[in-house]
């Protein structure tokens, strides 16, 4: 039996994916998520896609063939590729308790990050990198919006995404679960991100762009990793240093 450090909450939001990658993640994703409709552009090419007409088998009930006036008039503006899948089900999760996990396993915390863009794309990069989880903050944050999801490219079915009241408390915890944490910052006790040790049970912290970390998470941090920029400009994206650093503690845990 899992044992929570917050309590589950029911996901009854529907939220809409659109295009056949994160279509198809969402179809296959094994009663995950709750199907409510398919809608489909009559006589599109998406229509003679191998992978999604087996799916749709699964479906049926819940499918519908939309005439092009119709379906342009509602997704128009919005680059389906003839097909929109409505759907409800739990994305946020609660945060368990890790003290039995051994080995290599990493959680990535997001701090102050609210640009839906960019969020987006670091779930892509965290599951794409082998990343274990991603905190958020129930404040301060994005959240989970459809654009997130769309920009995900469907991630975010396999990545478990949790939501904590205090991100403090939570390092704190995290901490008492044999965790290692390392914030990703420019401060002057940070060292190059390809020294840190990333192997082991660790949690990195990332922050905005604008913002950073916050103070007190900062220093609760074990470890800061900084990226050290070469041209004119000050710092790179935050899901570009995101990319950066966890694709070096997936080489670390691969190749070392």
């Amino acid at each position: 039996m899992v044992k929570y450090r917050t309590k589950p909450k029911a996901g009854k939001e529907i939220h809409q994916i659109f295009g056949i990658n994160g279509v198809l993640t969402v179809l296959s994703s094994k009663n995950k998520y709750h199907i409510q409709t398919i809608e489909i552009l009559e006589k599109s090419h998406v229509t003679r896609n191998t992978d999604v007409r087996e799916l749709l088998k699964n479906y049926v009930s819940q499918t519908c063939y939309v005439d092009h006036d119709t379906f342009y008039r509602k997704y128009g503006e919005k680059r389906t590729q003839g097909i929109v899948v409505s759907f409800s089900g739990e994305i946020i999760k609660a945060l368990p308790l890790f003290k039995e996990i051994e080995g290599n396993y990493c959680l990535l915390i997001v701090d102050n990050v609210t640009d839906t863009q960019n969020f987006g794309q670091i779930i892509r990069t965290a599951e794409c990198a082998g990343v274990n989880g991603i905190i958020i903050p129930e404040r301060n944050s994005v959240g989970i919006t459809d654009t997130v999801l769309q920009v995900s490219q469907g991630a975010f079915c396999n990545m478990p995404i949790y939501s904590v009241t205090n991100l403090n408390q939570t390092l704190s915890q995290l901490k008492e679960d044999d965790f290692w944490t390392i914030a990703v910052e420019n401060g002057i006790d940070a060292k190059p991100w390809s020294q840190i040790d990333y192997k082991g049970k660790v949690a990195i912290v990332i922050g905005s762009e604008g913002q950073g970390i916050k103070p007190l998470v900062l220093k609760s941090c074990d470890f800061q990793a900084t990226i050290p920029m070469q041209g004119e400009t000050a710092s790179l994206n935050v899901s570009a240093a995101t990319a950066v650093v966890l694709f070096e503690r997936l080489r670390q845990i691969l190749f070392n």
